[in-house]
């Protein structure tokens, strides 16, 4: 981005799930954060594509429960100053942009906005900031721009935007005369031929203030409820805490439905970025490498006759034989197979799988924490089995439990173990025993991670058996 123009503040819409693409992307770890598309995650490259002369450090709306996955992502990415908003609970989009809009308004007046979700792909970087400077002028003459992807196939699975006439001052930006829901193929079809409708990619320019004023015309239930919750916010290490109590009375509702649809300062620039939403596997499976058979695989993946797939595989050998136009993704403990023309089904599957009370519909055995992850290995009666890492310098809580005692056995590093009063030091193949009911914490005092194996052992062995007695890092 050019420096004569004004600093842009991006803004990272980070509260989705992406269910379409279970069993990778889970409500634990959703696709935001996973490397989909090229070596760094959807987040990280996102972050990234706002980063340098002319952006400010971003603001990322979040849920609490990704606060340290996304604030740990951005460091290895080295994007500095973030500030992470986060959610309570999910509301759409609307309150997630008030509350960006009002916490940059505090420090910086006047200040543009470039709003995003975390989750798309962009091949065409030099081509969107050509596109954001269009809009920025745009959005200087007190417009709210989206961008519109000019389409390229009769796609039925996303929004249109009808564009009209060019505005006056704004080179490369259109009127936005409405938005148009998913067509049905015939629909969409008659869209591709009359080239005035475009593919809805979910990103907004506007001034803070437009955005503001805006919200305060058509939907002031919205702007109320954030504006108290950002009042009432609590500030911690680089998050702001949104006040939970306020915030829950933010009706849950998507920036498009609440002022896009019903503003008359929308505008559009259409543009050709190489953009996907990575909706599905199907979408992935469209702007993904393919051999000359049409396959794409990932991971330790063999193929016999097979022809338009996309497989992929965590880990465990994937042989596949003569199949067309299929999707088989592998985890650790789970496997999807679909057509490929199906793949708008997957949300269905996650929906009954999380009302049948299954616990792999939103958590992976694999769980993150701010100090590290642990991963279930084995689970019987009255015992389990974890494997636990600690990054260089982190420290677990000081905790207890009430149902359970633990062995650990350090397998990689050293470790630091307090043990009621006493300190004690662990080093590869050494052990340690924390008895029912002891106050216990663990600690990475080195230079590489730490690995360790817990064995627990008892009636309860529950995630919720924790009392945290002091903690590093803010939990209750």
């Amino acid at each position: 981005m050019s420096t004569t123009q004004p600093t842009i503040i991006p803004v990272i819409l980070s509260g989705g799930t992406g269910s379409r693409l279970w069993p990778l992307s889970r409500e634990t770890y959703p696709k935001q954060f996973w490397p989909l598309v090229g070596e760094q995650t959807m987040l990280a490259a996102t972050a990234l594509r706002a980063a340098g002369p002319g952006f400010a450090p971003p603001i990322v709306v979040c849920n609490e429960a990704h606060r340290f996955l996304a604030a740990e992502q951005l460091r290895e990415a080295r994007v500095d100053g973030a500030r992470i908003l986060l959610e309570p609970a999910g509301r759409n989009s609307a309150p997630a942009v008030a509350a960006a809009a009002l916490l940059a308004e505090e420090t910086d007046p006047g200040c543009v906005l470039w709003i995003m979700p975390a989750d798309s792909a962009i091949a065409d970087v030099p081509a969107l900031h050509a596109a954001l400077a269009q809009a920025v002028v745009a959005a200087g003459l007190g417009r709210i721009v989206t961008f519109g992807m000019r389409p390229t196939a009769p796609e039925t699975g996303f929004g249109y935007i009808e564009s009209g006439a060019a505005l006056d001052g704004a080179p490369g930006v259109l009127a936005l005369e409405r938005f148009v829901e998913k067509p049905d193929a015939a629909t969409a079809q008659r869209f591709l031929d009359g080239g005035r409708h475009l593919w809805n990619s979910g990103m907004f320019v506007a001034q803070a203030a437009t955005l503001l004023r805006e919200l305060t015309r058509f939907a002031p239930d919205v702007l109320g409820a954030v504006h108290n919750a950002i009042a009432a916010a609590t500030r911690d290490l680089d998050f702001v805490r949104l006040d939970a109590a306020s915030f829950a009375q933010a009706p849950s509702i998507s920036i498009d439905y609440a002022v896009m649809e019903r503003t008359g300062d929308a505008a559009v620039v259409p543009a050709t970025l190489g953009w996907s939403d990575v909706g599905s596997w199907d979408a992935l499976w469209q702007i993904a490498e393919r051999d000359a058979q049409g396959n794409h695989a990932e991971g330790p993946v063999h193929l016999v006759n097979a022809k338009n797939c996309f497989i992929r595989s965590e880990g465990i050998l994937t042989g596949v034989v003569g199949l067309e136009d299929a999707v088989l993704v592998v985890t650790d403990d789970a496997v999807l197979a679909l057509h490929r023309d199906h793949a708008q089904d997957v949300k269905k599957l996650v929906e009954r799988l999380r009302a049948a009370g299954i616990k792999q519909a939103t958590e992976h055995r694999k769980m993150y924490r701010p100090w590290g992850h642990y991963e279930g290995l084995i689970q019987g009666s009255r015992f389990q089995v974890k494997q636990i890492s600690v990054r260089p310098g982190s420290k677990l809580s000081l905790q207890k439990h009430f149902h359970r005692a633990e062995h650990w056995v350090v397998v990689n590093g050293t470790a630091i173990v307090v043990r009621d009063d006493e300190r004690i030091m662990l080093r590869e193949n050494e052990s340690v025993y924390l008895p029912l009911g002891c106050v216990h914490r663990l600690e990475n005092p080195g230079k590489i991670p730490l690995t360790l194996i817990e064995v627990q052992v008892g009636s309860y062995l529950g995630e919720d058996d924790i009392v945290r007695i002091e903690d590093t890092y803010g939990r209750a």
